[in-house]
């Protein structure tokens, strides 16, 4: 059908203009029944963020996500678009996206009083009626709902309180469309106190002009949990007047981590000739970091460890093993153990720490949270494995260090010295000896485990050697255990 050019042309075409909440349930509707996914991209929140959100749109609430940093509230909030028509017609010249057939604006109503069926109708697409705003302290009324511009009326020869010299915040700029703001309690007061009206009866009043805008708007906001409390920085009646609370979490399982994780960390290398080969177990290993954060007592819970972490690290992780094979000329990347030891600086600034953690530094904490995350992974791959050969040979004196620079060659032959290591490394895989490269990064992994249940220590260089008999004992362990973090240095 060809767009309409005139509001006439738009009459007999028989346009019927929607609530911009009544289109998005429309359009959700038809998701629904023709069995799409409603978010695509965002994985974990099947059976629980989504639906909720579904019921929100379906009953035209305005809503509010919570949740801590990094759980995708804002790309769930920017993926809202996608509900939306893909065209709608506006008054030409429109600031606020004019209905044709029902204006709020001056500017709107004169133009149809001056050319009637004549007027002239512009078509939004969709991405444009998003409108979007951190909110900061420094956020004035001016900036969401408006206020007079001098130099607007000076140009067209009006006087102050003609309603042709409003110039229009963000909230009116927004009307029939969305309006996001990312973290709500961030908001002063008094800017609080002006998004009443548009929730409650559908219009704002700008400063200093005896009109009221009757904005067709969908709002939808951001908070961290803590803060919107009424201990936190909310106004009690602007909760009251958002139809739902939406809750986001972090992934409850691994392996959705290890899924948001493979989606978003960015592995494919360009200008790199070879493949680039991330174990299983390695992009394991990298996720279990994440959720031993959480749980850590020493990391800031309010804060949360965000899902960015272990796909930087991840990046990080690729980037090390990339420069390894780029110095020692293999066509393949593949990472290693040592690699995520070389990703701490990746982990470190990702983490909001206690004072117990403080104290200790957020180097040796994520050391420390790698250390455990090997000994999760290597007890789900080798339980029932015995390698009391190759701790022997520790324990007999030896030491073996594997360089995070050298080859895989250079360190299958330090590895074959170790009685059975390599043998038992690789009985949960489907690869053989032959594969070099995935065979050192598995034997690292058995290393890393063994060092994890203290049966063979660590060093700063990454040399493993024989356990100390402190360490070998329980209570020794524990002992041990808090000396490395710190905590009883």
């Amino acid at each position: 059908m060809t767009l309409a050019k005139t509001i006439g042309e738009l009459k007999q075409q028989g346009y019927q203009v929607r609530s911009v909440k009544d289109e998005l349930r429309a359009n959700l509707l038809m998701k629904l029944r023709a069995g799409e996914r409603i978010f695509p991209g965002i994985v974990g929140y099947d059976e629980t963020v989504v639906p909720q959100i579904t019921n929100a749109i379906l009953a035209r609430h305005n809503l509010i996500l919570l949740g801590l940093r990094g759980q995708a509230k804002s790309r769930i909030i920017r993926q809202l678009t996608n509900l939306l028509d893909e065209r709608i017609p506006v008054i030409a010249g429109s600031e606020v996206n004019d209905d044709p057939f029902r204006p709020v604006s001056a500017y709107g109503r004169q133009m149809i009083e001056e050319r009637g069926d004549q007027t002239p109708i512009a078509w939004v697409e969709r991405d444009s009626r998003f409108v979007e705003k951190l909110a900061t302290p420094d956020v004035t009324i001016a900036d969401i709902i408006g206020d007079v511009d001098p130099i607007k009326a000076a140009r067209g020869g009006h006087l102050l309180g003609d309603e042709l010299t409003i110039h229009y915040g963000l909230l009116p700029r927004a009307n029939r469309g969305i309006f996001a703001i990312n973290e709500l309690p961030d908001l002063a007061g008094k800017i609080q106190v002006g998004l009443f009206n548009i929730m409650q009866e559908g219009d704002v009043q700008i400063k200093g002009y005896p009109v009221r805008l009757a904005l067709d708007v969908m709002l939808v906001f951001s908070a961290n949990p803590e803060d919107y409390t009424a201990r936190g920085k909310i106004i009690t009646p602007l909760k009251d007047r958002i139809g739902s609370e939406i809750t986001t979490h972090y992934p409850t399982e691994l392996q959705l981590g290890v899924e948001i994780t493979r989606q978003e960390a960015w592995t494919k290398r360009e200008g790199f000739d070879g493949n680039v080969n991330i174990p299983d177990f390695i992009r394991e290993t990298v996720e279990q970091i994440a959720f031993e954060a959480r749980d850590d007592q020493r990391i800031d819970k309010r804060s949360g460890v965000s899902q960015r972490l272990p796909i930087t690290v991840t990046e990080s992780v690729v980037s090390n093993a990339e420069r390894r094979a780029l110095l020692t000329g293999e066509d393949e990347i593949v990472p290693r153990i040592s690699d995520i030891y070389a990703a701490v600086p990746s982990m470190t600034g990702k983490m909001e720490l206690e004072y117990e953690g403080e104290q200790i530094g957020g180097a040796k904490i994520a050391r420390d949270l790698l250390k455990r995350a090997a000994g999760e992974i290597f007890e789900g791959y080798f339980v029932g494995i015995d390698f009391t050969r190759a701790v022997r040979w520790f324990d007999e004196g030896n030491n073996l260090r594997l360089a995070d620079t050298a080859s895989a060659e250079e360190c299958l032959a330090l590895l074959e010295a170790v009685p059975e290591l390599m043998e038992n490394s690789l009985v949960p895989f489907d690869f053989n000896q032959s594969d070099a490269a995935q065979t050192v990064s598995a034997c690292e992994l058995v290393l890393e485990g063994l060092y994890a249940q203290n049966k063979i220590s660590r060093n700063e260089e990454g040399g493993y050697t024989a356990a100390t008999k402190a360490k070998k004992d329980r209570r020794g362990m524990i002992y041990d255990d808090l000396t490395e973090t710190g905590r009883y240095s």
